[in-house]
């Protein structure tokens, strides 16, 4: 699992009991993130739901701001390693990777639905670079394991059209997250990486 970044301000603790702790700070924040919303999630919230002083929350954190990159780097940390695992373990073939890929991102935002929408609507600054190096290591992982199967896509810029699939089923799914609350397309995240996968393997297969 990442950490969140010292250029935050923030230093991850190295003492196991540090750690426990720490992680009951960050259920608690994604607790209120999804319950009350970011408009709501403030450092006594977090300190009421995890059982603590206020002081001891700000111990460790500057503030609201510093709490909520910390979960966010927490929840990409998971995205990451979840597609890399499921990218390593995908059936052979072309359809297996592009499944594989399109399920590991359903089954993180499905997970965490409610804190992806709301820390895509109010970080948009904050975090940022954070975010973006979380959707190259996923795309790097995507096209590293696709590259075995250019001899399945049809395209004639075979490397390419892995990156600009790997950019699309990506894209999709943020914005799904972003906005479904607001735009519903009526599926289940299984749903939609099933309807995604189809689609990719049809782009691909297309000369």
């Amino acid at each position: 699992m990442s950490q969140p970044s010292v250029d935050e301000g923030f230093r991850p603790p190295q003492q196991a009991r540090s750690r426990e702790s720490l992680q009951k700070v960050l259920a608690a924040a994604e607790h209120v993130l999804a319950s009350q919303g970011f408009e709501e999630f403030t450092v006594a919230a977090v300190a009421d739901q995890a059982g603590m002083s206020v002081g001891a929350i700000y111990r460790r954190f500057s503030g609201k701001n510093q709490l909520l990159y910390a979960v966010k780097d927490q929840l990409l940390g998971q995205l990451e390693s979840g597609v890399g695992e499921a990218l390593r373990s995908a059936e052979p073939g072309l359809r297996g990777v592009v499944d594989a890929f399109t399920r590991a991102l359903a089954g993180t935002f499905a997970r965490h639905d409610r804190i992806f929408s709301e820390l895509l609507d109010s970080q948009r600054a904050e975090g940022r670079d954070r975010g973006l190096r979380a959707l190259a290591t996923i795309q790097r992982d995507f096209v590293d394991a696709a590259q075995p199967c250019l001899g399945e896509i049809r395209r004639a810029d075979r490397e390419e059209a892995i990156r600009m699939m790997s950019r699309t089923i990506i894209g999709s799914c943020v914005h799904r997250a972003a906005s479904g609350r607001f735009w519903s397309d009526g599926l289940s995240w299984d749903g939609w990486a099933r309807e995604t996968t189809e689609m990719a393997l049809a782009y691909l297969g297309s000369a």
